[in-house]
């Protein structure tokens, strides 16, 4: 039976719209450290969205209200903020967020199996709980991994290379409570909660365990180096390229050489030029000043139809007129 992530807090059951004095106190203290990162205190709301959601498992009304007092924001505002971003819950989350890339090229890999094979298995479809609250499925758009396509992610950790089979297997031990290892990164796979702290910017240490960038990642890095490849150089730089001639400019045709021009000194832009002035002195005239000197309105300003000529040539026209007529006789009828 399907069962979204509302199961944890069912319908009519109460949530504190606040924190005690403790909870309050330790999340404030951290708060301080995020909102000191940046200029203005609202700046920090993205992070203290992360924060709330480490104490909570999701956005909850404590969370906003609280994210509210401290960046001196309304509720509606935080609440904008907190429904526009996927990765703000809205309802209580499974321990574990499982995420199926679902794109292109995952799921032409096998991407689209991984999925369907995972919701039957679970018996949930997108953003939804399982019963015990192990496991929240989602749908990802991308992965930012498709040199490992399929991949999956578990609480935003890589699982490469992944096929229904696996990715069943993964999702069993992690409901049994086995520790379970990414096939890159961090050594183990953390809690939302604990997740979603180092999302609100307080390291857990973990940062240099395992791989980073793998073989696949790598490769074309790795080739390029054997082979003697270089990037082409822009125009105008020096440097070779992969057939030496990056960054030369190509001979003249002889006989067609031409003498180069004399430079030109540089007027400042959005300047016309202007007659001298009494000391002889060049003077300039900025584009606004020259198209109000000629009576046409600056380029994107505002025109009042009293910049505009009552009637030109076309609007005196045989045709014009029978136009305006029709139109005059359409609006009284």
């Amino acid at each position: 039976m399907s069962v979204e992530n509302s199961t944890h807090a069912p319908a009519g059951a109460h949530r504190p719209t606040a924190y005690d004095e403790a909870t309050f106190a330790r999340l404030a203290a951290d708060a301080a450290q995020i909102v000191a990162r940046y200029p203005q205190a609202r700046s920090a709301l993205l992070p203290m969205l992360h924060l709330v959601q480490s104490e909570d498992g999701y956005v909850s009304p404590a969370g906003i209200a609280f994210c509210g007092q401290v960046l001196s924001l309304t509720t509606a505002e935080v609440s904008a903020v907190a429904t526009f971003y996927s990765q703000y819950k809205r309802r209580p989350n499974g321990e574990y967020t499982v995420g199926v890339c679902t794109n292109t090229l995952c799921a032409v890999m096998g991407g689209d199996a991984i999925w369907e094979e995972l919701s039957e298995h679970l018996e949930v479809g997108h953003d939804e709980t399982t019963p015990d609250g192990k496991v929240t499925l989602e749908r990802i758009e991308c992965n930012a991994a498709c040199d490992y396509a399929p991949v999956v992610m578990v609480n935003w950790e890589f699982f490469d290379n992944q096929t229904p089979a696996t990715a069943v297997e993964t999702v069993d031990r992690l409901r049994s409570g086995e520790p379970v290892a990414p096939t890159r990164g961090a050594s183990s796979v953390c809690s939302f909660k604990a997740m979603s702290r180092v999302l609100a910017g307080f390291p857990d240490g973990r940062a240099d365990e395992g791989v980073g960038a793998g073989e696949a990642t790598v490769r074309g890095t790795r080739l390029a180096r054997e082979r003697g490849w270089t990037a082409p150089a822009f125009p105008g730089e020096s440097g070779t390229g992969t057939d030496g001639t990056a960054g030369k400019q190509p001979d003249a045709t002889p006989g067609t050489a031409e003498p180069e021009p004399k430079p030109r000194a540089k007027r400042p832009a959005g300047t016309t030029p202007r007659t001298r002035t009494a000391a002889g002195a060049p003077a300039t005239r900025t584009a606004p000043e020259a198209a109000k000197a000629a009576g046409t309105p600056e380029v994107g300003a505002e025109q009042s139809s009293a910049q505009r000529s009552p009637e030109g040539p076309a609007d005196s026209s045989t045709a014009a007129q029978d136009k305006k007529q029709q139109s005059e006789q359409a609006k009284e009828s």
